[in-house]
């Protein structure tokens, strides 16, 4: 099994990655569902999602959870049933979690591609990095600014947000790791701390 990296954010926050290298019946030999999972994986039709699934609850086994611990509000928001924060994400071969005992968190992890150039627009005004000559860092660099704002949006819950014009990503240099980011929204501001890893090709972005 494949815990790929863990992250001690602060006493009561970690980050845990794992990398999936394990084919579906080796993943779920190890782990229980509860009927609720089981029906919901089963309706999954790309086994990249299966695999991406079952890791997730390998993560929690890595920090004394199971299936059962996990439940989901009417936004699709994960919960612990014990109050403790958590989020969870993944994309190809990395799936990852975040958990906090008393700090609302968001994390998302993506593979780094040019497809992100052709979306920009949709989610960050896109001027702002013409000063960005460099292909690859440019890519880079929307691939955090959308994890930024898919984390932000996780901690807040509801589908009403929009990524263009409620939620926003200070500027950052890649050397620094982090960044703040703030959702404004119905006449409200809440301010979080965002932190991010670049690896293999992949973008891991965590906020608290």
């Amino acid at each position: 099994m494949a815990l790929y990296k863990t992250i001690k954010v602060n006493q009561t926050t970690k980050v845990l990655i794992w990398n999936i290298e394990e084919s579906i019946s080796e993943l779920s030999s190890g782990i229980l569902l509860s009927k609720n999972s089981s029906t919901r994986m089963q309706s999954m039709k790309s086994e990249l999602h299966q695999k991406g699934f079952l890791s997730i609850r390998y993560l929690l086994k890595e920090v004394g959870y199971s299936d059962f611990d996990l439940i989901y509000d009417k936004e699709g928001k994960p919960h612990l049933k014990d109050g403790k924060f958590i989020s969870i994400s993944h994309s190809f071969i990395f799936s990852a979690i975040i958990i906090s005992d008393d700090l609302k968190v968001g994390i998302d992890i993506e593979k780094q591609r040019e497809k992100i150039l052709k979306i920009a627009h949709k989610f960050t005004p896109i001027e702002e990095y013409k000063t960005i000559a460099n292909s690859e860092a440019l890519i880079s660099k929307l691939t955090i600014v959308w994890g930024a704002k898919e984390s932000l949006y996780k901690i807040y819950g509801k589908r009403k947000l929009l990524f263009l014009h409620h939620i926003h990503i200070n500027d950052f240099k890649f050397i620094a790791k982090e960044t703040i980011g703030v959702i404004r929204f119905n006449g409200e501001n809440f301010t979080y701390k965002i932190e991010f890893i670049e690896f293999d090709g992949f973008t891991c972005v965590f906020a608290y």
